[in-house]
């Protein structure tokens, strides 16, 4: 069967008596970086020497068959850099092709970087969504928040250090600068940090530089307490009394939660 082992994500004591049982047992690993694995093993004073077989983004849809064969005859361990494989990480392929397959397949649990930073946010847990890393061009990343702007869930996010700033940026100008988010940096880690703040506080926060592996948890929107043909219906009553629609869509949407754009281009097809 293939198993999927979470592995630490910063501290080593976060290892697992089962992934370490795993380790020092396993015939065949396949993982995201050998040198890491290798690495991971010397650390934690394991000598077993299995087969490594390197399975990452670029090559893994390729290496999904030869290990989903392999998988039939005995257990292949798979292993990211750091948390749960097929979390924004490699693995999904390889699940699906063995799904598809009749392989077996199950987990180690362990450390995951999305649920810890979900955890110490002190934002709603009951309902989140993980989001992954945003688009790094700025064009495409305004377009993706943009249509997040209504998600009521808790948003988790991963992001670069370096593109960082621009994010929170562009965030604070889709969701409002006022919107809730937290920053994590370097979970379980030395210099561990948790930054709560405004969506503009932490945009200012960050242009000053930010280092580390970072996770950001964003406050879902307000449910919304009118539909958008209601929302709709006001702004065209706005404009009827003369004011410009796109000042009318702004005022509707600051009253009703209901994003300016979609008041704005409902307005104009109402008209048309």
């Amino acid at each position: 069967m293939i198993i999927l082992a979470a592995t630490p994500i910063g501290n080593l004591g976060d290892a697992s008596k089962r992934l370490i049982d795993a380790l020092a047992g396993a015939e065949v690993i396949a993982s995201e970086d050998t040198r890491v694995t290798i690495h991971l093993m010397r650390a934690l004073g394991i000598e077993n020497r299995p087969r490594l077989i390197a399975l990452h983004e670029h090559n893994e849809v390729a290496k999904a068959a030869e290990i989903v064969e392999l998988a039939r005859d005995s257990d292949v361990l798979v292993l990211t850099d750091a948390g749960m494989p097929a979390i924004s990480d490699p693995g999904f392929s390889l699940v699906s092709a063995a799904a598809a397959a009749g392989v077996r397949v199950t987990a180690l649990p362990g450390p995951s970087a999305v649920l810890t930073a979900l955890a110490v946010s002190g934002l709603p847990t009951d309902r989140f969504c993980f989001e992954g890393f945003l688009p790094r061009k700025g064009g495409d990343r305004r377009k993706a928040l943009r249509s997040l702007e209504r998600e009521e869930r808790t948003m988790v996010f991963f992001e670069s250090p370096n593109r960082l700033a621009a994010s929170l940026a562009d965030l604070a100008t889709a969701f409002g600068a006022t919107r809730r988010v937290v920053v994590v940096r370097e979970l379980t880690k030395l210099f561990e940090e948790v930054k709560r703040g405004t969506a503009a506080e932490l945009a200012e926060w960050a242009a000053g530089g930010v280092k580390g592996e970072i996770c950001v948890v964003v406050e879902g929107a307000a449910a919304r307490e009118i539909d958008l043909e209601t929302g709709v219906a006001q702004v065209l009553r706005l404009v009827a009394d003369g004011i410009r629609l796109k000042d009318a869509s702004a005022e509707v949407s600051e009253v009703t939660g209901l994003g300016r754009r979609e008041l704005y281009e409902g307005a104009l097809a109402a008209r048309s």
